[in-house]
């Protein structure tokens, strides 16, 4: 998101959201402030910079779990660019209706002097987020992969994460043991019958023999 901000404002002169002002608006609520006609016009406070940089990852890093918390084990296994694509267009409703009106900037920029591209860059910034997280669940899937597959075994008990993203992994090579194992009974009891089968029929020869006084 923020690499898009960047492009945004390097390539289009389109300015991203000030985190001082985030910082402000957050650090005026211990006093009983939650909205403002202009909170480029209000009282500035001491670390409000710091303030709504942390906010402000921290703010991403809460909308990531709460799409952990609402995926299926099977798409956190493996997940799909278009459910993370979609929450993250959904998470635009903070900023139209939450943020914005609170900084006075009206319900979905209403109030700002270009509404429409105001619109649109929050749409696509929360967009560019839903791709972020798809490319980091992404990232992490193969990450467990990667370690179920090469690391070797030991005898602690995986963690739950490690246990869920791996399980259809593990039932696949569960299933390819099993076959291998199979075939290795298979081969046995083909051993054991052509075995057998040579012993009947080199008794008669062997009692033969004997009878007959060969040595």
């Amino acid at each position: 998101m923020d690499l898009w901000n960047l492009f945004l404002k390097r390539a289009f002169g389109i300015p991203s959201l000030n985190y001082c002002l985030l910082g402000r608006w957050l650090l005026h609520m211990p006093e009983g402030t939650f909205r403002h006609a202009s909170i480029a016009a209000a009282p500035r406070k001491p670390f409000e910079c710091m303030a709504g940089l942390i906010a402000h990852y921290t703010i991403g890093v809460v909308l990531a779990l709460g799409l952990v918390a609402l995926a299926s084990g099977d798409w956190l296994a493996r997940p799909t660019l278009l459910p993370a694509l979609l929450y993250g267009i959904v998470t635009v409703v903070f900023p139209f209706f939450i943020m914005q009106p609170a900084f006075g900037l009206g319900i979905a920029a209403s109030k700002t002097p270009n509404p429409t591209q105001a619109r649109l860059k929050s749409l696509m910034t929360h967009t560019v987020f839903g791709v972020g997280l798809y490319l980091c669940l992404l990232g992490v899937s193969h990450a467990i992969m990667w370690y179920v597959d090469v690391l070797p075994v030991s005898s602690h008990e995986p963690t739950p994460s490690v246990r869920l993203a791996s399980t259809r992994h593990a039932d696949v090579k569960a299933a390819l043991l099993d076959k291998r194992l199979s075939a290795a009974r298979t081969r046995d009891v083909q051993a054991a019958q052509l075995s057998g089968d040579l012993r009947r029929q080199l008794a008669p020869v062997t009692f033969s023999k004997v009878e007959n006084g060969a040595p």
